[in-house]
This record gives structure tokens, sequence and C-alpha cells, in this order.
């Protein structure tokens, strides 16, 4: 898409590549902010808003068909204030409209369509509008021309509209009654996700189908603590229709965003930042519960794409690739049977062209016609045992084969024309993404994980703070903008955590601890419980909203949540998890009515619900025997369990207010002590002791 600037728009300085990607059109568009509403206000006009995002491929068909169409930027320019909006950069503004399409409509999606008054109440909502309408079914021209032409002779009842949907959105927003929820929910959520499974193909729909990480480390919690092998056999029957289809690049790594049919092969191809740390998550927790070496292998690289493709050389992570190049979607991941033939030979090029069932005509079909399009993804869907009968080589064989023959096309790929990247840092993403790297370190054992993820925090730190020193959303080179919300918050927390988990560095913990209580002192609703989305002081919105659904990411609520049983559990401290509690109870009709659209949240409910097992690790750090008693823990698949650290030498830290009798213990070396059923173990001075010991402990929580 062109970017020359078009003298008539104003969005060629914006920050967001989304928005510059718009700055060309003959539409006159404005980014979101007071410049917009006012110039509105006094023209008289109402607000056209469209909201996406740069890897989504509907927002720029929608774009090629009518924004950069003359006669549509005509009629737009003639009778409406027109706002684009990066709904990466303003997810606030994101989820008000969308909650606003979504009770206007029963649906939504991007790119998201409201036209609303200038004083932003919505009086009509929608998603991706063709521009040429068929019987039934206007196009964007008919519909704006009806519109202006309302606006213009019968304000009254588009006002009267809009002003319904804000009252209903005050109410759903304030209806809430807290009340204590029940931990059997978590039980009728995992038998829900259970009858949703996908038997033959793995995941939980039919189609379009989403990779739904949170609801896998769910299972894969639950299996932990009850020891359920169906749990277990639903995680890994996704895991693995994942990552041999198309859904995870088969050539240079990384998950796409999701399949559009029943068996992982055909996907949208944009590649999310939050995707790649939320599947890394989910594998490396797998890998930890089962010891399959698969799962180890599919982290390290889901993370060695996102260290390539997706880090700044000033540290932190960008936000996407995405899904077209030359003007066609999927162009960088698809491949003729010729290109294929040209790049192999021999043995390994008929090995992989059946593997792969790579034919002349294509296996890839385009999505709105289905119809074949000459070109094929790489999906690992034939028969391995046919495939070892007709070549005569072993399953490692093959996989030794094509091995090689994948690092070939990469080489050959990396010549090709690539979907734009966007360089967006966000704060609440590279908060996932720190956790998941430190979640990866500690699973697969590479400690070169904790680096990537705490150059992303020293890059947070020193460049995403205001002067009073609250977060800042995003950073672009080296502005950052836009007043942090509670996704920021939370999902830093989050991150914070995990690398304490992964480096027993206090600093780490004090960081989260402290970030938890900027969130509880800002975002938390007083009168009914739960956290809004947006600060105490911001005003950018006619209404302050809260959920918990956990959707294509957990929500910031549930993140909020678990990060304080978290800090409750490792430092002793009960008000946070009086203040977990809280947050949970405020959404508990929401939780009971649909259980398994909230599985991060049911996360800190089951933790909620169980005394907390704890290990304190006794001993200097860079002691060999106090590293051989962490990676012991490192190893083992239990999340629930809170680790302490400390040096008796040293004193105690002040951030632990449950403690073990340490000075009645000898310290010669270094040792471990668990605290289960309220009681504090001996000094347990061997890996085989503590493990043993934790071992129980665990059985006898269950």
């Amino acid at each position: 898409m062109s970017q020359e600037r078009n003298p008539s728009n104003h969005l060629a300085e914006e920050r967001s590549l989304y928005l510059r990607q718009h700055a060309a059109n003959p539409v006159d568009w404005f980014p979101w902010g007071d410049e917009a509403f006012e110039k509105a206000q006094a023209e008289d006009k109402p607000i056209f808003l469209s909201i996406g995002y740069s890897a989504c491929h509907w927002c720029h068909v929608m774009a090629h068909e009518s924004f950069e169409d003359e006669h549509v930027a005509s009629v737009m320019n003639r009778q409406f204030l027109a706002i684009k909006v990066d709904k990466e950069e303003r997810p606030d503004v994101d989820g008000f409209y969308m909650a606003a399409c979504q009770l206007m409509t029963g649906g939504g999606g991007w790119p998201l369509t409201i036209v609303m008054t200038p004083d932003k109440c919505p009086f009509f909502a929608a998603s991706f509008i063709p521009k040429d309408g068929r019987p039934g079914a206007p196009g964007l021209v008919d519909i704006l021309m009806q519109l202006g032409t309302q606006w213009r002779l019968d304000r009254a009842s588009l006002l009267r509209s809009a002003e319904q949907v804000i009252e209903v959105m005050r109410q759903y927003a304030s209806r809430r009654e807290a009340k204590e929820i029940d931990p059997e929910v978590i039980d009728l959520a995992v038998s829900e996700l259970i009858a949703r499974y996908d038997e033959d193909h793995g995941g939980f729909a039919v189609a379009p189908k989403f990779p739904e990480p949170h609801r896998l480390i769910l299972l894969t919690h639950e299996f932990a603590r009850s020891g359920r092998e169906r749990l277990i056999k639903v995680v890994r029957g996704t895991l693995d229709g994942m990552m041999k289809g198309t859904l995870q690049d088969q050539v240079g790594f990384g998950f796409h965003r999701y399949s559009t049919d029943p068996k992982w092969h055909l996907p949208h191809f944009e590649k999310m930042l939050y995707d790649q740390a939320l599947l890394g998550m989910a594998y490396a927790e797998a890998y930890q519960a089962t010891h399959e070496p698969r799962y180890a292998e599919v982290t390290r690289h889901a993370l060695a794409y996102v260290e390539r493709d997706l880090t700044s050389p000033y540290g932190g992570f960008f936000s996407a690739e995405g899904a077209d190049s030359e003007g066609e979607e999927g162009r960088f991941y698809t491949w003729t049977k010729k290109e294929i033939e040209e790049a192999l030979n021999g043995v390994d090029r008929d090995l992989f062209l059946a593997a792969y069932e790579i034919t002349a005509d294509g296996n890839y079909r385009e999505e709105a016609s289905r119809q074949r399009m000459g070109r094929n993804v790489l999906d690992l869907s034939a028969d391995i045992d046919m495939l070892s009968q007709r070549f005569g080589l072993s399953r490692e064989g093959i996989e030794g084969s094509l091995t090689p023959s994948l690092a070939l096309l990469f080489d050959l790929r990396e010549k090709r024309v690539r979907p734009d990247l966007d360089d967006k840092v966000l704060t609440d993403w590279n908060g996932l993404m720190v956790a998941a790297c430190a979640i990866a370190s500690r699973s697969v054992g590479d400690r070169k994980f904790v680096d990537i993820g705490r150059r992303a925090l020293d890059l947070i730190g020193s460049e995403m703070h205001d002067p009073q020193g609250r977060l800042l959303h995003r950073l672009v080179g080296t502005k950052a903008g836009i007043p942090g919300m509670l996704d920021d918050y939370a999902y830093l927390g989050w991150g914070f955590l995990e690398m304490y988990r992964a480096t027993l560095d206090l600093h780490y913990l004090e960081e989260a601890k402290g970030l938890m209580q900027r969130c509880l002192e800002h975002f938390v609703d007083p009168v009914q419980g739960g956290l809004f989305q947006t600060a105490d002081d911001s005003q950018d919105l006619p209404v302050r909203l809260k959920g918990a659904y956990d959707g294509a990411v957990p929500s910031g609520n549930s993140v909020a949540a678990t990060n304080l049983v978290s800090l409750a559990d490792i430092t002793g401290e009960d008000v946070l998890r009086d203040e977990a509690t809280r947050i949970a109870n405020a959404f508990a009709d929401d939780i009971e009515a649909n259980p398994s659209a909230f599985a991060h949240m049911l996360q800190a409910i089951a933790r909620l619900s169980l005394a907390p097992i704890k290990v304190a690790l006794c001993g200097p750090a860079e002691d060999p025997r106090f590293i051989e008693l962490r990676s012991a823990l490192d190893r083992t698949y239990c999340p629930e369990v809170a680790v302490l650290a400390m040096d008796p030498s040293t004193g105690s830290p002040p951030l632990f207010r449950d403690l073990p009798p340490i000075a009645a213990f000898p310290t010669e070396r270094p040792f471990a002590c668990i605290k289960s059923k309220g009681e504090w173990s001996g000094p347990l001075t061997s890996t085989q002791e503590m493990m043993a010991a934790l071992q129980a402990a665990l059985a006898a929580s269950k």
C-alpha cells in the first residue's frame, strides 16, 4: 500500500504503521484526538470511525476497495469527519466500540466500522462492509448516503439510538454484583472444553479455529492437579494438530493467527507477538507436564522466530508481521510445485512433495472463493507410516530428510518481498513475551531466553514511563506515548513475576509488587470490585468498561487476579489474596454463565481455593548445590507452587512475611524447606529429598 503523503490527510506523521498505511488515501482521515472531535463539532458532522490493525487482511481489503476509491472518499469527506484508529495502539477505544457493535448487531470483527456523534456516542456499527452492495445487503456508499441523509433530516432518531446504546453500556458496566464464586465452576469449564474438543484434528471448534492457548494451559494445570489423562490427551491432540499443520510456519517457525478450516490447513497468515508468547507458554508447560521432546522443540522454534524477526535492536519486541505481500495474502508463505522442485532434488524432493502433499494446482484454497490458487501450504498431514514404507526410511530418517529441505526453502524465501513489519513496541504484549521467555527458560533449560526477556524489561524501564513514573503503552523508535491501561500493568507484572521465578532475583519480585499496587490504585472499582480497562484519570470515552472475558489474550482482570495470588503466595501478604478474590468475585455471574470463556481467571480461582504450597531455597544463589536445587524445581511442572529464595548469611528478605525457621537449621550447605498444610518441613539438602517431599505435598493437596 502506498504511503505517499496526501496533503488533505492527517495520518502521515503518526507513529502507527497502520495509520501511516492510510496516509495516502483520498479519505481525509484524522487520528483519534481533540482536533478531530472539535472539527466535527464545528462542522456539525457525524464521525465515521474505522478501527483496524496492520496485520489484518480484511482491513487491507476494505482499504483497497473503498478508502482508496475517489468516489467513496468524496462521499465520506463531504458528509462525515473520518477517524482512523489502530486497535493495538488504542485497545480502550477498540474495546469500547467493539462492545457497542456487539450490542447493536450481535457480532463484531475487524475492520470495525462505527458512525457516531461528535461526542463519541455510536448509532451505527458493522465490521467489514464491501464497497458495492448486493440484494438485501447495501454497500458502503449506500450506507453512507443513507446515514448522511438521516443526519440532516432525522437527526433526532439517530441521537435517541446513540443515547440508548450509551445507557445500556452504562448499565452493563455497573450491573454486576459481587458474590463468592464456587470453585466447582472450574470443573464445568473443563467439561465444556472436552465436549467441544475436535477428536479428529484437535482444537475446540469446527471453523474458523483459533489456537486458544490459555484454555490449553488451564487443562494442563488441571491435569497436573487431578491426574485425569483425558485432559492431557486433549492438550496433546491440539498442540500436535497446530504444530503439524500450517498454523505453525514450517519453514521459518512461529505461528499464524488462526485457521479458516477445521484441519489447521488454511491459515490467516498474520503473525502476532501475543500468539508467539501464549503458544510458547502452552508448549513449554506441556513439555514440563509430559516430557515430550517435540513440545520443547516447538517452544524453541517459536521464540527463535521472535528473536530473529520481531526483536528490536534496542531490546523489546515488535507487535506483528502482516499476512499480505505483493498485494496477495500468504504470498510470502506459499509455494508452487515448480518452486519446490527447482529448490530440491532426488529423494529429498520426492519425499518432500509427498510428505506435504504438494500438487501442481495447489493445496491452498483462497478463503472467500475456496478456489485452488496454484500455490501450496506446508502441512505435514501425510501418513508417516506410509511414507516410511514408500521411501524405506524410519520416522527419524524422514525427519532427517525434511529438515535440510526446509532450511533450503527458508533461504529461498528470505529473498522474497516480506509482509509489513509492525514496529510498535507495546508494553502489554511485551510483558506477555517476557513471561513466555522466562517460562521457556525454566522449561527447556535455556538461559538465553532470560537474557532476551531482560533486554525487553530494560527498554520498558528506560523508555516507557511518563514523568510521574506511570506506564506508557506504545513505543515506536524513540517516541513513547499513550497512557498505560490495565493490560499494560497486568501483563508487565506477569512478566516480572515469571522473571523472578526464572532467576529468583528479588528485584523482579519487587517490580511486580509495585506494578500491582499501582494497578489497584488507579484501576479498581471501589464499589463493585474488579478493574476498569482505563485509569481513574482517563476521560477519553463515554463509559469506563471492565471485563474478564479471556479472548485472543487473557483479560487484564484475569491476569491481575492471577498475579495477586502469586504475589500473596510468595510474600505471605494475605491482603493481596483478598484483592484477587474481590476481582474474581466481581465477575462471578459472568463466569458461572460461561465458564470456559474465562480460562485464565479460572487459574486464579483454582489457586484461591487451595492453601499455598511453598518451597524456600536457602543458600548463596551462586553455589552449585543451590543451582542444582533450583534446576530440579525448574524441570518440574508445579505451577501452583510458590518459590522463595534467601541467603541465611545475609538475613531474611523483607519481602517475605512467611518464612521457615532457618535460624534453627544448619547453614553449611544450601537446603530447601517445604510448607504444606501450614507447616514447614525441616531442611532438605539433596534434590532427591526435596522432590520426594514436594511430590508428597502435591499429592496431599489434591
